[in-house]
Order: C-alpha cells, then sequence, then structure tokens
C-alpha cells in the first residue's frame, strides 16, 4: 500500500499535511501519535471513509483514491466494535457474507473458522451482551478477518480494554496477524503497544510523519526532538549544557535507562559520558525506580534503574545525595538538524 503526497483539509484547518508513506504486504504497520496528529485520519482515507483534499492511495498498484469503501479490499476494526447487539456472535461474524451473498454453506464454514481464530469457536449463539469486552473485540476481528481482506485497518482497537487485557489482546493480535499473513495498519496513541506489536511504525505530528521505522531503530535512534520526547521517556541535552557534558554544541537525547548512578568519584572510561549533580525526586515504581537528578551543568535529567535489589526504603533515601552520572557515548544521541 503507497500514500503520495496525501493532504487532507476540514475547512481551514489541515489534518494531513503532505503524508508519503509505503506499507509493505505482510508486516504489521501502526501509525503512532498523539490525538490531533493525522493518524485516524490516514487510516479513514486509506478504507475510503474521508477522500482526500490532494494526493493518491494506491492499493496493491491499484490507485483507490476515489474508489467507495465497499470496492476496496480493506476491512476496518474500530473501537467501539459496531457489533449488533441484536444479532448472534455468528450473525455478526457473517453479516459481510450474507451481505456479497455468500452462499449458507461457504458461510457457515468461513464463519466457524474465523471465530477458531480468535479462539471462540463454540459462541456462535451467543448476543454480544454475554461477552466480556475482550470477547467483543475479538468477535469484531472475526467478522473483519471472514472477508479474508488483503489489508485490515485498526482503529484504536483495544483503547476501550483494561491495562491487563489490553496487554493480552496485544500478543494475541500480533499472533494472528502472523498467522493469517495480511497487512495489518493499526492506530494507537499507546507507545508501548505500538513498540510491542508493530514490525514498523510511523511517528505522527502535526499531519505529518516525523519518522518511520522499526519499533528498536525508531526508540534507539529518534530522528527528531518530538520522536525523542513522544516515543518513551527521554533526557534532552541542549545549548551550553550540551557543550559542558557532551563537549560539543547541539541537541542530544539520552535515554533514562541508558544512564547509571555512581559515586561522586567513580572513574569513567574512556567511552564513557559523565555528570555531577544531585538527585532531586525520587518516584518508586514498583519494579523500577526514577531518579530526578539536578545537574550542576544546569538541568535535570532522569534515570531509571531496576530495583533488582533495591527496596522503596532504600531508594527513597537517596533524595538530596550527591552523584555523578554515567552512561556510554554511544548512548547520547544527536538530533539532527537541532543544534
Amino acid at each position: 500500500m503507497r500514500l503520495e503526497g496525501v493532504h487532507k483539509r476540514f475547512g481551514e484547518v489541515v489534518a494531513v499535511d503532505g503524508v508519503d508513506l509505503d506499507v509493505h504486504d505482510g508486516e504489521f504497520f501502526s501509525m503512532l501519535g498523539p490525538s490531533g496528529s493525522g493518524k485516524t485520519t490516514t487510516l479513514r482515507m486509506i478504507a475510503g471513509f474521508e477522500l482526500p483534499t490532494a494526493g493518491r492511495i494506491l492499493l496493491h498498484g491499484q490507485d483507490v483514491t476515489a474508489v467507495p469503501p465497499f470496492d476496496r479490499d480493506v476491512n476496518t476494526v474500530f473501537q467501539d466494535y459496531a457489533l449488533f447487539p441484536h444479532m448472534s456472535v455468528g450473525d455478526n461474524v457473517g453479516y459481510g457474507l450474507m451481505v456479497r451473498k455468500a452462499p449458507k454453506a461457504e458461510r457457515v464454514t468461513r464463519v466457524r473458522d474465523a471465530l477458531r481464530m480468535v479462539r471462540l469457536e463454540g459462541y456462535e449463539r451467543r448476543k454480544p451482551s454475554q461477552l466480556s469486552g475482550g470477547q467483543r473485540q475479538r468477535v469484531a476481528l472475526a467478522r473483519a478477518l471472514v472477508n479474508r481482506p488483503r489489508v485490515l485497518l485498526l482503529d484504536e482497537p483495544l483503547g476501550a480494554l483494561d491495562l491487563k487485557l489490553r496487554e493480552e489482546m496485544q500478543l494475541e493480535l500480533k499472533t494472528i496477524q502472523q498467522q493469517v499473513g495480511i497487512t495489518f495498519i493499526y492506530v494507537t496513541h499507546d507507545q508501548e503497544e505500538a513498540l510491542t506489536m508493530s514490525d514498523r511504525l510511523a511517528v505522527f505530528n502535526k499531519g505529518r510523519i516525523e519518522q518511520v521505522g522499526a519499533p528498536a531503530e525508531v526508540y534507539e535512534r529518534p530522528a527528531t526532538r518530538f520522536v525523542a520526547g513522544f516515543v518513551g521517556m527521554s533526557n534532552l541535552l541542549t545549548g551550553a549544557v550540551a557543550q559542558a557534558v557532551i563537549g560539543r554544541p547541539g541537541t542530544f537525547t539520552i535515554r533514562p535507562e541508558k544512564i547509571h548512578l555512581a559515586e561522586l568519584d567513580a572513574t569513567v572510561a574512556a567511552d564513557e559520558n559523565s555528570a555531577t549533580g544531585r538527585i532531586r525526586d525520587v518516584v518508586y515504581l514498583g519494579s523500577d525506580t526514577r531518579y530526578i537528578v539536578a545537574l550542576d551543568a544546569g538541568a535535570d535529567l532522569a534515570v531509571t534503574q531496576q530495583n533488582l535489589a533495591t527496596s522503596s526504603t532504600e531508594a527513597l533515601a537517596l533524595q538530596g545525595k550527591a552523584v555523578r552520572l554515567v552512561w556510554k557515548r554511544q548512548h547520547d544521541l544527536p538530533i539532527v538538524g537541532e543544534a
């Protein structure tokens, strides 16, 4: 699938501002960004629910920019499931096949196969009201998959679920995508969700794409200040502070987990950078503790450490202590194009 110079305006509001994007066949691709960044509008244009103001949308080499939704080889799964409450699970899943006038025997077989795929075999006669949130989400997924689209669009489909169920469904969706081998395009504002599930992801901001890449690439080597701050937690050093700590001008990002706390007189290796400061705040997070360190050079750095052998009492007792922060030079990454 390809987007070429896609724009979308709603009156004076520019929702999507010149998006170029290639999604590979069979990959799990996520569009990640905050509310209002243009990701959902882009998904709706791929689905055919919105027409681009300018640009082209190609599915498998065919220009579908003006093709209506029902004639595109895509299906969409929404956050609210959009199930028919008066229909059984089986009828909900088979509805699209019935509209297309598929023979009854084929409908029964394909509905059963789709429900088996999402681990809901035997649920055909139940009503949506008799299911949990996770089960209703799986029914919506089965209904989308039963038509065997070449591209499945998912618009924040796990947003209504509680944290534990959402984490379970993330792994389940990824497993299903690998089994069926079709292209999934997934919209989310949840950075952890995008990093967990995606083969590649695009980070949206103000209607534009700031970076496209594999999760590790986007996290470890953010291309812009926005990506560094939005995809996970990051420290930014710039101006005089960067000059004092890094030794050269520019804007640099350092992930909190790459930094470790040391004593003031700790030896620093040739391949390491360091900075001194005082622990201003301690946030105990259970498995981890986040330390906010006020640098002597004049900025704050966040440091995250696993509590492998540290209790909450020990962690909180470090507040106010003077420390040296140490990290490998390879982990202070320049933000390209920023001085």
